[in-house]
């Protein structure tokens, strides 16, 4: 009977699953993670990117810190803006937040 119970213990412990498979759940996970999170954020920021690439003098703008201003001057590294009458500022062209279309009005106006 003992020789029964060794024989039935052996062959449980030979069905164990290859190593590789423990690997697959966080396979799974990083695959969730790149579809849901990394993937559409990188398509935003190329957005963003685009964008402001393709701004102009006389765009309405919103920078990062929420000022609205009109473009007088597009350089490669800076944007000058108009934010009131006679009141100009150099902003850096990466902390445009978004561009304004025509005849729009910014968020919480």
């Amino acid at each position: 009977m003992t020789f029964d119970l060794l024989a039935a213990a052996g062959a449980g412990a030979a069905a164990a699953p290859p190593a590789w498979v423990s690997f697959l759940p966080i396979i799974g996970m990083i695959g969730i993670f790149w579809f849901l999170i990394i993937r559409p954020q990188m398509n935003r920021q190329k957005q963003h990117q685009a964008k402001v690439a393709a701004m102009k003098k006389g765009d309405q703008v919103v920078t990062a810190g929420g000022l609205v201003g009109k473009v007088l001057k597009v350089d490669d590294t800076y944007v000058e803006l108009e934010l009131g009458t006679n009141v100009r500022v150099k902003a850096i062209k990466a902390t445009i937040g978004d561009i304004i279309p025509p005849g729009g009005s910014p968020a919480n106006d």
